[in-house]
């Protein structure tokens, strides 16, 4: 699971500049000469907020008289995207009742609209199974959304349908199990072997300070970070020898973006097919043999499955648990893995 972060979008500033020989006119006029693209209702809005400066300065009247030589900027905040409609998206519903419902999620499904991805996310499929009973509590990007999994990460979600439910989901979320029932435990497929075979990466994480699309380790600034680990599977078997990948369990006791990503890739064992933190890594399949090397050539994504999911019932105080079978292309993957001989 990884904690929702949202990031304002920077403002757009567009510029005209007027000759000095410029005619006197309306700021207004001005405006929609300048920018045709925008419409003279929009323009008032952003000129009434604040948004549009004449030589470096506010001006918040559309009436203003100006004349040449002058520079216009109009700073454009982007659009509220509308309310997230409901869409016919199948389901792999594991478990619903009519407070919450449990799904599987598959590679390829985002779970909230955002930047690039206004349908086809795991929310529009929700409205549309669940209608008018969905949580908003999450907000109206997010309905009934306590936790989420990245795009390519498969396996078990949680959503709540009601706000009782809501509420009483975030907060197991929010304490992450450590006082509670909530337990999350994923199945990574990772380069070599993590030594020990068993162990907790604690290591803080925040936005990358250079490439703000990406988390990295922020020892001074970071959010707590903390993921239990232990490996499950070497290939190949044999203990005396470095294992070419790993099958990692792992467990997570806070909730971060791309944690286990981060955290197994800071560690030296990236995941296989993790095209962020783990580029450096695509080399070796090069070095495999036939056809194993091309399987993980093809691999599209992040070898990483949420496999289970236990938390207590918000309403009924039920204890739940439930457990998901890893995917058919990591299952795969894992296969031709374990036919490397020792």
């Amino acid at each position: 699971m990884d904690d929702i972060e949202v990031e304002d979008d920077a403002l757009e500033t567009l510029t005209a500049d007027f000759p000095a020989d410029a005619p006197k006119t309306r700021l207004d006029k001005a405006l929609a000469d300048a920018f045709p693209d925008i419409s003279r209702s929009r323009l008032k809005v952003l000129v009434e907020s604040g948004n549009v400066c004449l030589d470096g300065q506010p001006v918040t009247d559309a009436s203003r008289k100006i004349a040449g030589p002058a520079r216009l900027e109009v700073r454009v905040p982007p659009a509220e995207p509308a309310e997230p409609q409901g869409e016919d998206i199948p389901l792999d519903v594991v478990y619903e009742d009519d407070h919450l419902i449990v799904i599987n999620k598959p590679a390829g499904l985002v779970v909230h609209p955002a930047a690039g991805n206004w349908t086809g996310t795991l929310v529009n499929a929700l409205i549309h199974h669940c209608g008018d009973s969905l949580s908003g509590i999450g907000g109206v990007k997010r309905p009934g959304i306590v936790h989420r999994l990245d795009k390519d990460t498969t396996g078990l979600m949680v959503a709540a349908k009601t706000d009782k439910a809501h509420a009483g989901l975030a907060a197991q979320f929010a304490d992450h199990g450590r006082t509670g029932a909530l337990e999350r435990a994923y199945l990574a497929l990772v380069w070599g072997s993590p030594e020990p075979f068993r162990g907790t990466i604690d290591a803080p994480l925040g936005r990358s300070q250079t490439d703000r699309t990406k988390i990295a380790i922020l020892k001074h600034s970071g959010k707590e970070a903390i993921t239990h680990y232990e490996v499950a599977e070497r290939f190949p078997p044999q203990s005396g020898r470095a294992a070419v990948a790993s099958l990692v369990e792992c467990r997570l006791e806070t909730g971060r973006t791309h944690q286990i990503r981060v955290h197994m890739a800071a560690a030296g064992h990236p995941l296989v097919g993790d095209q962020d933190y783990g580029r450096h890594f695509l080399t070796k399949a090069n070095k495999l043999p036939e056809p194993l090397a091309s399987d993980v050539r093809a691999f599209p994504r992040q070898a990483l499955h949420a496999f289970l999911i236990a938390f207590e019932h918000p309403v009924t105080g039920e204890l739940l648990r439930f457990e998901s079978e890893l995917p058919q292309d990591m299952e795969k993957l894992i296969e031709a893995f374990g036919e490397l001989q020792s």
